[in-house]
């Protein structure tokens, strides 16, 4: 078997796709998909965000490691005297 057939076995068709369309419009109704969608994107957004925001590392985080830093310094030099 070739790589390609083995990660197209999972995907679905297009009559796959659009049994699925048809499905989701019987449920929620043709009005209501642009709202869903609208809400979907903006949740996206929001998780992308967050991402990003967890990957960067804070500017407080730096200012605390900093003053921790200093703190020890200070202990370290009052024990020697």
């Amino acid at each position: 078997m070739d790589a390609l057939e083995i990660i197209a076995i999972g995907m679905p068709g297009q009559s796959e796709v659009l049994l699925i369309v048809f499905v989701i419009l019987l449920l929620f109704g043709a009005k209501k998909l642009p709202e869903l969608s609208r809400s979907l994107g903006k949740s996206l957004g929001e998780f992308k965000k967050g991402q990003k925001e967890g990957a960067d590392p804070d500017k407080d985080d730096e200012i605390e490691k900093k003053e921790i830093k200093a703190a020890d310094e200070a202990e370290k030099k009052e024990g020697k005297e």
